[in-house]
């Protein structure tokens, strides 16, 4: 067991969890490539909006860090990176008090995205706030009754993707809403490794996730299925992108639909590749692997479809 000296920054990063900081990272470049495709994109709201997703997305993981530590999700027997709480890396009363700190930054962050936009952003951004407790705390917590799937796509996909670009436009074309979907899914997938490599251990301790309720093999085909709806959505977004800006529609239809597709064949090729590793793996310690190859995958994502929105400016 790795030796990490109460409440070090060595604890407080493990506890921030940096691979999963792609989920924050990834919307807000897509956000940003679509407010670039529309010749709108500003550099300071989008590192508002940066600043913000990541800070949120670090109060999220110290949240559920504290909360699977009181509800005894985090035992010995869990298959995944150790928590911090759990480990006693960090105390209870510590991580409270770092609950707080990160996430009135992220309010005071995201309070000066007022200077370029309406008010009624706010409403946001306390949005964000209640659905990082409400995720793994409070009467009906949604990590623990199946909802955590939904509540990725919408909280990092559809409202940081779409709340970028507003931002920067103030508006967001119906095929960025589109894309926002589709990152949602490219994102969910990491939540859906970490679902099935704990299905068993979730299952004793209370939690039923939707790959509890559904079964393995159900478990292992969600992870395709994300990455391959996260194309597919993605695809059709980017095509009608490409047509939004081409005068001659029915002349270059059939070129803009293959350069969508051609586009994101990378992402799936890789999404295919982890998936045929998790098929491979299938329970274990050894699926932890795959966290960092899902990140790398959402990333890719990101990149490829900011290349295509450059390419239709």
């Amino acid at each position: 067991m790795e030796q990490v000296p109460t409440n070090s920054a060595k604890a407080w990063l493990l506890a921030s969890r940096p691979k999963t900081l792609a989920a924050a990272i990834t919307p807000v470049v897509v956000g940003c490539a679509l407010a670039y495709s529309q010749n709108s994109f500003s550099l300071i709201p989008a590192l508002i909006c940066l600043l913000f997703a990541v800070l949120m997305q670090v109060a999220a993981n110290l949240i559920n860090d504290l909360i699977d530590y009181k509800k005894g999700s985090d035992g010995e027997e869990r298959l995944g990176p150790m928590r911090a709480t759990a480990q006693g890396w960090i105390t209870p009363d510590a991580m409270k008090a770092g609950i707080c700190m990160v996430v009135a930054t992220a309010c005071l962050i995201g309070l000066s995205i007022l200077y370029f936009t309406t008010w009624k952003l706010v409403l946001v951004g306390l949005a964000c706030v209640v659905f990082a407790y409400l995720y793994t705390s409070g009467p009906y917590p949604l990590s623990y009754n199946g909802w955590g799937d939904i509540a990725v796509v919408v909280f990092f996909g559809i409202v940081p993707v779409c709340m970028t670009c507003y931002v920067q436009t103030g508006t967001c074309p119906a095929y960025g809403i589109w894309l926002s979907v589709a990152v949602g899914l490219a994102i969910n997938s990491l939540l859906v490794v970490n679902n099935y490599r704990d299905r068993e251990t979730d299952k004793a301790s209370g939690k039923r996730t939707i790959i509890v309720k559904l079964g393995e093999p159900f478990g292992r085909y969600f992870y395709l299925a994300n990455g391959v709806a996260a194309t597919l959505i993605g695809t059709a977004a980017l095509f009608c992108a490409f047509q939004s800006q081409d005068n001659q529609q029915e002349a270059s239809g059939a070129r803009n639909l293959l350069t969508a597709a051609v586009l994101l064949l990378p992402y799936l090729l890789l999404h295919t590749t982890t998936w045929r590793k998790l098929c491979a793996i299938r329970e274990g310690r050894a699926l932890n692997t795959l966290i960092g190859q899902s990140s790398r995958n959402m990333l890719v994502y990101a990149i490829l479809t900011t290349i295509g929105l450059t390419i239709c400016k």
